[in-house]
């Protein structure tokens, strides 16, 4: 069978060469006894795994399953155990490999039973990304690079497209690298980053359980521990990309002078940040208030800001710096109380000799109301326009917030006590005088 392909593209060309030649030891299969031999070998091979698996399998899931136990292998257990789906295509891959020693010895061929191994290797990557993997982005990467290299390798091309990738040379300016290369890195980079994402995941949920450490430690701490997994993920990727390292040198610097000139800025608030977490005066969970009237609960500290959530929800990103270079209000600052004070007024028939005793009880009996470092203290404020003013001070352990009311709470108990000893609460009052005569009154 002969065919002109010399005025098609060159692609068409080598498509079309790679198909002849399958065609033709396709052939050479068909036509030979030994081949013949080792199609019924793979047959073979294949349906004794399938039985060994359907004896094997069960037996082995009730042996490996921990089932309601925990203990220190139970994660383990649970662990070999999802990898089941395997054990047919490995062990045909096996009895394969067996059966391979005994075909080579006796007719010096073993072609087409290594096209069967790989076949089944093939068949393992798909039950392993079908069946085993869950995480959506090792799913992704299991099917368009895992399953398009194994089917590269069952057909044995995998060589040959490696071959040609490495030749194929691309250039951006005066720097050139293969598209091997490439592909290379763009795979390596996107395994370590995301194993960089879990471990750090992992190492991070760990130290934020360890409540021995202080919660300003336990984030310095886990910002390190990020910033090292990924700086060693970094540095692997540029050493399987085959990147000189000690050009790191020339980067560091180029670096360095712009953290000196545009970047001093993130400079400052990521050395601010590091500050702020080792000295401990705020850390996540603290209800502050800045100089600048920027006043919310510190819900996450990062490398340059630190999030602040107001009481209405709303996000203020503040810059680490201005924790280090303004005043900074801690309401939360080592559990210490905080004071409050809820103003009232009373009328001027009052006898207000009676009012500092009489509120003062009626606060003390809220709940969270403390009696040390002060108990209630009712003060004479001044004499208003329409009523005698007071305010009451006490002390809680808490924040005035969403979730505890204390100052509306005190007010119902203030209105309560004085509604229950008949003393009036004033509202405005005004008086109008009207100079000559009313219009219409005819006088």
């Amino acid at each position: 069978m002969e065919f002109d392909f010399s005025k098609q593209p060159e692609f068409v060309q080598t498509l079309a060469s790679y198909a002849i030649q399958g065609y033709e030891l396709a052939l050479s299969w068909l036509l030979s006894p030994a081949a013949w031999s080792q199609f019924a070998l793979l047959i073979g091979a294949y349906l004794l795994a399938v039985l060994i698996t359907r004896r094997l399998r069960p037996r082995l899931a009730r042996l490996i399953d921990p089932g309601e136990t925990r203990n220190l292998f139970t994660p383990v257990r649970r662990f070999v155990l999802q990898f089941l789906p395997l054990l047919l295509p490995l062990l045909a891959y096996a009895l394969t490999a067996v059966g391979e020693q005994i075909v080579r010895s006796m007719f010096d061929s073993g072609t087409v039973i290594a096209f069967g191994k790989r076949v089944f290797l093939y068949l393992a990557a798909y039950a392993l990304v079908r069946d085993i993997v869950t995480e959506p982005f090792l799913k992704t990467l299991g099917r368009f690079i895992l399953m398009p290299v194994m089917a590269l390798y069952a057909v044995g091309l995998l060589d040959v497209v490696t071959l040609r990738l490495e030749e194929t040379i691309i250039g951006v300016g005066n720097i050139q690298f293969t598209v091997i290369t490439v592909v290379r890195g763009v795979i390596a980079g996107a395994l370590l980053f995301w194993l960089g994402q879990w471990s750090n995941s992992q190492t991070a949920a760990i130290i934020a359980k360890n409540e021995e450490m202080r919660p300003s430690i336990r984030q310095l701490l886990i910002k390190t521990v990020e910033f090292t997994i990924f700086a060693v993920a970094f540095l692997l990727l540029l050493n399987i990309m085959g990147i000189n390292l000690g050009a790191l040198a020339v980067i560091g610097g180029a670096i360095g002078v712009g953290l000196g000139f545009g970047l001093q800025k993130i400079a400052s608030n990521f050395i601010s940040g590091v500050i702020l977490l080792l000295e401990g005066q705020a850390t996540v969970g603290d209800f502050v208030e800045l100089d600048g009237g920027e006043a919310g609960r510190i819900i996450k500290m990062m490398a340059r800001a630190t999030i602040l959530e107001t009481f209405d929800g709303r996000w203020i990103v503040v810059p680490n710096e201005d924790f280090i270079t303004t005043r900074v209000i801690n309401y939360s600052d080592g559990g210490s109380a905080n004071r409050y004070e809820a103003p009232f007024s009373v009328s001027y028939d009052t006898d207000i000799n009676k009012v500092p005793a009489l509120i003062e009880a009626a606060v003390a009996t809220h709940p969270d109301v403390l009696a040390q470092p002060y108990p209630p203290d009712c003060e004479l404020r001044g004499f208003g326009e329409s009523g005698i003013d007071f305010a009451v001070e006490f002390w809680v352990n808490g924040i005035d917030d969403g979730d505890h009311k204390y100052t509306s709470d005190v007010l119902f108990l203030i209105w309560n006590a004085l509604k229950d000893a008949d003393i009036e609460i004033p509202y405005p009052h005004r008086v109008v005088e009207i100079k000559g005569n009313l219009p219409g009154s005819g006088a």
